[in-house]
């Protein structure tokens, strides 16, 4: 899938959540996704909130994973760990490089790397595993 099917896969199968990230690249690792930060996304102290990242980590993962496979709506996070390292900058989006480090069958693992947009220095990183469903034939009448 390119960026432009993802963004309508999200528009299509999750439009809670298909106005906070934009793909910004599809890559030969995987996929660039950005989150468009407004207000609801910050915590007190106006700082990103840990569960807005969580999100960024892990919609990004979910579409690295659909950039290699296709439209498998079904497709879901088993296991996430972040690790939340400095304080995102303030006025600015969320960048997520995300990199499929392993695609099986029923399995991916995946690498996430959320920067604030225009900084080098990660503020987060997340590793997932994703369950991918089986393929299964279609059972005649």
């Amino acid at each position: 899938m390119d960026a432009a099917a993802m963004m309508a896969f999200l528009a299509e199968s999750f439009p809670q959540v298909a106005g906070d990230f934009a793909v910004d690249a599809v890559t030969a690792d995987g996929v660039r996704v950005r989150l468009v930060t407004a207000d609801r996304h910050l915590r007190p102290g106006g700082t990103v909130s840990g569960p807005a990242m969580f999100a960024l980590a892990d919609v990004a993962a979910y579409l690295a994973i659909l950039s290699r496979i296709g439209p498998v709506p079904l497709a879901v996070t088993t296991n996430c760990s972040i690790d939340f390292m400095r304080k995102p900058a303030s006025g600015v989006d969320l960048i997520c490089d995300c990199r499929v480090l392993k695609l099986g069958r029923q399995l991916a693992v995946v690498d996430a790397m959320i920067r604030s947009e225009g900084l080098d220095a990660p503020v987060a990183r997340a590793g997932l595993t994703y369950a991918i469903p089986p393929v299964r034939e279609p059972v005649a009448p």
